[in-house]
């Protein structure tokens, strides 16, 4: 009997259309998270590892979807292809069931590299446009999610003493941010 074919996607921020990805690829089931692919923390790439078993496929559209480091990367490829799973990757052309070649490995942990690279290029080059930003006083930061009532607001609470993780969700801001604030604030 054949594997099922398991897509996993992946876009960066909840605002993505994941719709790109695997059109068009017939699936018996899809997992998608919507985060970024530096976290570790996939919630729906652990239900996929959980899911598949031996003889099925699971469909990625690219490696950088599936990982952003090499060594992750590996690391999955390798314990997916261990339990008998295949790892395909769509835009890559490229199938790896456990038996690969030389070749196949050298691709899969050179192309890892280039998505590593292309990354930390990405954050460095956005570090460089804020910095010049900065210096030419057109960046002002991220917006700030509360007003100023709200702020006061949050500083009275806490003065009297009410629990900063009620606070924060009273607010519907994180727990950092409630303390970024409270730095500001003082």
């Amino acid at each position: 009997m054949k594997g099922k074919q398991i897509g996993y996607v992946r876009v960066s921020s909840a605002d993505q259309n994941t719709e790109r990805q695997l059109d068009g690829i017939a699936l018996d089931k899809v997992f998608t998270d919507k985060c970024s692919g530096k976290d570790t923390h996939r919630p729906q790439l652990a239900l996929a590892l959980d899911y598949v078993r031996e003889g099925d496929t699971l469909v990625v559209h690219s490696m950088d979807r599936l990982a952003r480091s090499v060594d992750d990367l590996r690391r999955i490829v390798k314990t997916l292809t261990t339990d008998g799973i295949a790892a395909k990757f769509v835009k890559e052309n490229l199938t790896f069931t456990g038996d690969d070649s030389p070749m196949n490995n050298l691709l899969l942990t050179l192309l890892g590299a280039v998505a590593e690279f292309e990354r930390s290029m990405i954050h460095e080059r956005q570090r460089e446009g804020i910095a010049i930003a900065k210096a030419k006083g057109l960046y002002k930061g991220r917006k700030q999610q509360l007003t100023e009532q709200e702020a006061a607001e949050l500083k009275a609470r806490v003065e009297r003493g009410d629990q900063k993780a009620q606070i924060a969700r009273d607010l519907g801001i994180s727990r950092n941010s409630l303390y970024n604030y409270l730095d500001r604030l003082q």
